[in-house]
């Protein structure tokens, strides 16, 4: 399924989210994937505002106990199916809250490389409609959560504008790092071919 024509993102998605919430009870996960800096933070945000919607940042649970050094020796594919904890992520936000109950968790500290998470603790209500973004966030082991995979997307030199402009890292470095393990990603692991609604964030966006 893809964007309709002349649909705006947000518009596409709340479309499709409230056609699947008619007559359901049970909590509606929708997950947000996308390249960096393709939007996925932004659109969480005004879909969550429709729905009174839950927002869990897949960022959160990126897997920090691990120092630069340790991905630099792992291959694309490695880094992709390892970057993000998908056990403490199912288990301390999506279980709970697909469950009709409040998740914790403790996120991850971009500012620790290799220490594991923060201190503080992220908390997050029930909702009706519980969304899930971030690079990743429809990795095949989770399928089985997800009941609206989407896929937002945008040219590859205005996602690298809006995460350099938003990025305090050396870019060249986290590039050469990440660029390869998202691209094999949305290539192997999910093809756009593979989501349930792909639409198109824009060059006039405003980045995640």
């Amino acid at each position: 399924m893809n964007q309709p024509p002349h649909q705006e993102p947000k518009a596409a998605v709340v479309a499709e989210v409230r056609r699947r919430l008619a007559g359901r009870r049970a909590p509606l996960l929708v997950a947000l994937d996308g390249g960096s800096g393709v939007g996925k933070s932004t659109l969480a945000a005004a879909i969550a505002a429709e729905f009174d919607a839950t927002v869990v940042a897949g960022d959160d649970f990126f897997a920090n106990d691990r120092l630069d050094a340790a991905w630099d020796v792992r291959t694309p594919a490695e880094r992709a199916g390892q970057c993000i904890d998908r056990r403490r992520l199912r288990t301390e936000a999506l279980a709970p809250l697909l469950a009709g109950r409040a998740a914790a968790w403790h996120p991850f500290d971009a500012e620790r490389p290799g220490a594991g998470v923060a201190a503080r603790v992220v908390t997050r209500r029930p909702a009706a409609v519980i969304i899930l973004e971030g690079v990743y966030s429809c990795h095949p082991e989770l399928s089985d959560l997800i009941d609206l995979s989407v896929l937002v997307d945008a040219p590859a030199a205005v996602r690298r504008r809006r995460h350099d402009g938003r990025e305090r890292t050396d870019q060249a470095t986290w590039h050469a790092r990440w660029d390869g393990a998202e691209d094999y990603y949305f290539t192997h692991a999910r093809p756009a071919s593979s989501f349930d609604l792909v639409v198109s964030s824009g060059p006039e966006r405003t980045p995640d």
